[in-house]
C-alpha cells in the first residue's frame, strides 16, 4: 500500500545526519501533548500545502499511530505522483514505546 520506516530506521537516519523531511500530520493540541519534531501539516490541510513537500528527498511523514499518515500519503500519491514518502510505522506511540519512553503517550 505505501512505503514504511520502522522508528528503529528513523532513529538511525536521525543519528546519522540523514537529510530528509520530516511532516506531522496530526493537529495542533496533540503537538503541544507530544512531538518528535518535524514540520505541522494536519492531515486536513495536506493536500492544500503538498508544494511544502519536497520531492528532491525522502520524506517520513507520521500521526499518533500510522493510520492519518498513510492516508496522507495516498492522498499526495493520488494528486502529485510522490514517490519519496515514508509512512512512520506505529507513529509517535511506537516511537515512545521503542526510541524515547519520555514522550507522553495519550
Amino acid at each position: 500500500m505505501v512505503k514504511e520506516i520502522t522508528v528503529q530506521e528513523l532513529n538511525e537516519w536521525v543519528k546519522n545526519g540523514k537529510d530528509f523531511q520530516l511532516i506531522d500530520v496530526r493537529e495542533e493540541f496533540e503537538v503541544k501533548i507530544a512531538s518528535i519534531g518535524g514540520q505541522l501539516i494536519p492531515l486536513g490541510q495536506i493536500l492544500l500545502n503538498h508544494d511544502k513537500i519536497a520531492k528532491d528527498k525522502d520524506v517520513v511523514i507520521y500521526c499518533r499511530s500510522g493510520r492519518r499518515s498513510a492516508e496522507a500519503i495516498l492522498q499526495l500519491e493520488n494528486q502529485d505522483n510522490f514517490d519519496n514518502l515514508y509512512n512512520l510505522k506505529g507513529g509517535i506511540l511506537e516511537w515512545a514505546d521503542e526510541i524515547d519512553p519520555a514522550i507522553e503517550k495519550y
